[in-house]
């Protein structure tokens, strides 16, 4: 399990007592990639006894989760958000679907099914609405949510995915999505729970730069930037 985290020194270490008591009993890593945090989150983390990995400086959302993707070790990676706005109870959905054949399965707020407890404010909701729209039409036909930070993926799918991926920012999972699409994989959606957290941080200028990140996508594609392999986030644990 791969987390991302930026000042999470609050909200980090309940998450991480819920994932160690869910997984209890099988085997699992669970990797916590620090963002340059200014808190006591490397701390808390080193604390729980997982692996920390400490980038230098603030170097993104999209970085972190690559890096973490690229050195877990498992068979499975799962990359969630340290908000654990999608319960780790979800975790089984996701595994039972791979167990189909899947490479990548994706939670979705957006299919029959799906459980949204907490709403997001109506404009970012309506915001996210357009943006997946714009990702259906730009880049990835067929696939309904594909922010909902709850991801998992083949070791395999997610080397070859996030290896050769460019965006630090917000759209970094489209980015893998559209990498591993282009190079195979099978991706399926499942519905899920999902709870809003107040205290998540996405203002609007970051959301205005994901739809530039959209074209961004489409020209580092045309002009073959995801063709060969890259050495993506590198570095090592604390």
């Amino acid at each position: 399990m791969v987390i991302p985290a930026y000042n999470e020194g609050q909200r980090l270490p309940p998450t991480l007592e819920k994932i160690q008591r869910y997984l209890a009993g099988r085997p699992h890593e669970i990797v916590v990639v620090d963002d340059g945090s200014r808190d006591d989150t490397v701390a808390r983390a080193k604390a729980a006894g997982v692996t920390v990995l400490s980038n230098e400086g603030n170097r993104g959302k999209g970085y972190s989760v690559r890096r973490g993707m690229l050195q877990a070790r498992g068979d499975r990676r799962l990359m969630t958000d340290a908000d654990l706005s999608t319960p780790i109870e979800e975790i089984d959905r996701l595994l039972t679907k791979m167990d189909e054949g899947y490479d990548v399965v994706i939670a979705s707020r957006a299919l029959p099914g799906s459980n949204v407890e907490v709403r997001q404010p109506w404009y970012r909701e309506n915001s996210g609405r357009l943006f997946n729209f714009c990702v259906r039409i730009l880049a990835l036909p067929g696939l309904s949510d594909t922010q909902c930070g709850f991801k998992l993926f083949r070791a395999e799918a997610a080397e070859k995915a996030f290896a050769p991926a460019r965006l630090d920012g917000f759209s970094f999972d489209v980015e893998a999505l559209f990498i591993a699409r282009r190079r195979g994989f099978r991706i399926a959606e499942v519905p899920v729970t999902w709870r809003n957290d107040e205290a998540t941080r996405v203002d609007t200028f970051k959301g205005a730069v994901a739809f530039v990140d959209l074209a961004r996508i489409r020209w580092n594609d045309w002009r073959g930037a995801y063709d060969g392999p890259a050495t993506g986030a590198g570095g090592s644990a604390l």
